[in-house]
């Protein structure tokens, strides 16, 4: 941004085309440029400097969130990372290799939090790992930027809230959907706080569906993977992997998301961002809803060793502000809100759109909500860490909450029972679904908090 009057224009022409190409009023694009402005000019002023130093536990492949997560943390030129760690062999040494210097690589992610020179770390293991590190580096002194699902169970993610507050450390949940895509999910939600399609009566959170497996093939993990370390806290099973040709089948790295035992499918993978901008859109970020309940389903495959979670769906629920939000697997990925009189917005990673275009081009007037200006997800993280002023926009507490939604959607789901839900106490009417909010963990791990 440090660049003369002409070229600052020609930024700016190429910013507001570029937002308003996706729908984005040049109001709107104008103000976050104003913002990105306000934030270089402090950086240059040294108001954000300060060197962290941090780690990177689940680093995955060249492919996987966290590689992304720590290259958006390296952009700050006063973040190094000196550790990194993985059950995966092939996954940690690459990532130390690459981030060069004298990064040091850990199977064991209790090693690398018990180093006193690290500030903070990012999490990006698979889901049924998160709350054990996540704890581990909040009791260790460590600030933590954690992928979403914030947990597997609501159980965990509550524990990781209460942790939190009980230590005082900085906590971002990756749902940066609040932060970025160009701000237009910020835009709409304000759009819908203040009344842009008269009061709020229905949303559906459109997140894809489920893929299917044939039974897949038990064989010895490969060469470099710690599968009993992988599995953790969960039950002890078979390595299975076996390709077509085109794709791959495992229970292991990506595609642990399809089985119930590790995540929730699309419930806790696109949902975990589409809810919770429900969630934002309903002024829910401390609550949920009071009742969900299976509309419609196909059920997973029943052959043995092949992905559980649900295909297709729909799931409703029910808010006590009157809100119908309906989470399904079809339609256009995005979130769609509807209000009175037909009037609606929809809005995604590449658009938003409404039902009049009043409802995005007419600037709010003064004293209009206005919510947690963020543009980059990382960089709220990193300054909040810096300045321990506030929480990031996407604390623990915001991120349980979210997961949560997600989480009664999946049990409905297994169960197939219309539930009551207790968002101040965090429990159904019913004991068997009440069972599925925490998960039995393997000896010797235990969740304590």
């Amino acid at each position: 941004m440090d660049r003369g009057n002409l070229s600052r224009r020609g930024f700016l022409r190429r910013f507001l085309a570029a937002g308003m190409a996706t729908g984005m009023p040049a109001w709107f694009v104008q103000e976050l440029f104003a913002l990105e402005e306000e934030k270089a000019a402090k950086n240059r002023a040294g108001s954000a400097n300060g060197k962290l130093v941090m780690g990177a536990i689940g680093i995955g492949s060249p492919k996987s969130r966290n590689r992304a997560v720590v290259g958006e943390a390296r952009k700050d030129k006063n973040v190094e990372f000196v550790a990194v760690a993985d059950v995966d062999k092939r996954h940690r040494e690459r990532a130390a290799k690459d981030l060069g210097g004298d990064c040091k690589a850990y199977e064991d992610f209790r090693e690398l939090l018990d180093r006193k020179d690290i500030n903070a770390v990012t999490v990006a293991t698979p889901d049924h790992w998160h709350a054990l590190v996540a704890i581990d580096a909040l009791r260790k002194g460590k600030d933590v930027y954690c992928e979403k699902p914030l947990a597997l169970s609501v159980a965990e993610g509550r524990a990781i809230a209460n942790v939190v507050k009980q230590t005082g450390r900085i906590f971002q949940t990756g749902s940066q959907q609040r932060s970025e895509m160009g701000g237009r999910f910020r835009l709409a939600v304000e759009c819908i706080r203040n009344g842009r399609i008269g009061k709020l009566k229905r949303i559906e959170t459109r997140i894809g569906g489920n893929p299917k497996s044939p039974s897949i093939a038990e064989v010895p993990p490969p060469e470099g993977l710690n599968w009993d370390f992988w599995l953790g806290p969960t039950p002890k099973v078979p390595y299975l992997f076996q390709t077509d040709g085109k794709n791959e089948f495992t229970n292991c790295h990506y595609e642990f998301r399809w089985w119930y035992q590790w995540s929730g499918g699309k419930m806790t993978d696109w949902g975990a961002h589409h809810n919770d901008i429900a969630q934002w859109a309903m002024d829910m970020d401390g609550s949920g809803p009071i009742s969900v309940e299976k509309v419609s389903a196909v059920e997973p495959s029943k052959e043995p060793r092949s992905y559980n979670t649900h295909p297709d769906f729909v799931l409703k629920y029910q808010y006590a502000n009157g809100v119908e939000l309906q989470c399904q697997s079809m339609g256009e990925n995005g979130a769609r809100f509807e209000g009175e009189g037909g009037k609606w917005l929809f809005v995604s990673r590449g658009k938003i759109e409404a039902s009049d275009p009043a409802i995005l081009n007419e600037k709010f007037p003064e004293g209009s909500v206005r919510l947690y200006p963020s543009t980059n997800h990382m960089a709220n993280f990193l300054e909040c860490v810096r300045t321990r002023d506030k929480q990031p926009i996407c604390n623990a507490e915001v991120g349980h909450r979210s997961a949560t939604v997600c989480h009664i959607g999946a049990i409905a789901l297994r169960t197939g029972k219309k539930l009551k839900w207790d968002p101040v106490k965090e429990q159904f009417d019913d004991a068997e679904a009440n069972k599925l909010l925490s998960r039995e963990y393997r000896a010797p791990w235990k969740l304590e908090a």
